[in-house]
């Protein structure tokens, strides 16, 4: 007797595109955001009042507005999945048979035999033909439609949790380590990400830590010296 898996059959990485997308979004840009505007804030020579406030007001609005962006894009997506849907079930009522040569023609597309396609379509078209067609057709399928809550709030909640991170260390840290705490766990933040993000994406775990450090340094390093000059200037 084979032995069972730990896991679930249908437990596959492309299930979790939905939310591990949004969510893996939001932290990043949480992290990468929130760490440059202190920075840059920091740089500017400014008070440890001044840099959490901007740290806070920061946060708030980059929570509403990857929640608000992910409601409208996704949404977006959803009504073009939903239009989709209306115009193959109205061609299923008004051309049954050219739908059922359609939908015969994907599977002997995908492989079989004209009579086996004919077969394995008509009796998928005995239970629910808009289904069997959205799948194969349209390629949507039931479990990977787009969901503008589920999005909205995934980017939201992780955008905070990783704007917290730089925010927290800025406001603990004493005045003279202030940047280089700051910087540090910035710098740890987006390596448990990176890897986090590409265990849960079942993708090289070392490629996706070093795409999101690196990345991150950049964008650091750049408001930081944008900081500077203006706190300069002003």
């Amino acid at each position: 007797m084979m032995p069972r898996s730990a896991s679930p059959p249908d437990e596959h990485f492309g299930n979790r595109a939905l939310w591990l997308r949004a969510a893996v979004l939001g932290a990043n840009d949480g992290i990468v955001s929130t760490a440059s505007l202190v920075l840059g804030v920091a740089a500017a020579g400014a008070s440890a009042a001044v840099i959490v406030t901007a740290g806070v007001a920061g946060l708030v609005a980059g929570a509403l507005s990857m929640a608000a962006g992910e409601y409208v894009s996704v949404s977006s997506q959803r009504d073009a999945e939903r239009a989709d849907l209306r115009r193959e079930e109205r061609e299923l009522t008004e051309d049954p048979e050219g739908e059922f040569e359609e939908l015969a023609g994907i599977y002997e597309h995908r492989g079989l035999s004209a009579a086996l396609a004919h077969e394995v379509a008509a009796e998928l078209s005995r239970g629910d033909r808009l289904a069997t067609h959205a799948r194969d057709e349209l390629g949507l399928e039931e479990g990977a439609r787009a969901r503008p809550l589920q999005a909205a709030w995934a980017s939201a909640l992780s955008f905070s949790v990783g704007a917290a991170l730089p925010l927290g260390a800025v406001a603990l840290a004493p005045a003279g380590a202030r940047v280089a705490v700051c910087v540090a766990a910035t710098l740890l933040a987006l390596a448990l990400l990176g890897d986090r993000g590409a265990r849960l994406s079942g993708a090289p775990t070392l490629r996706a830590t070093a795409r999101v450090v690196i990345w991150g340094v950049v964008a650091m390093a750049v408001t930081s010296l944008v900081g500077g000059l203006v706190g300069a200037a002003i």
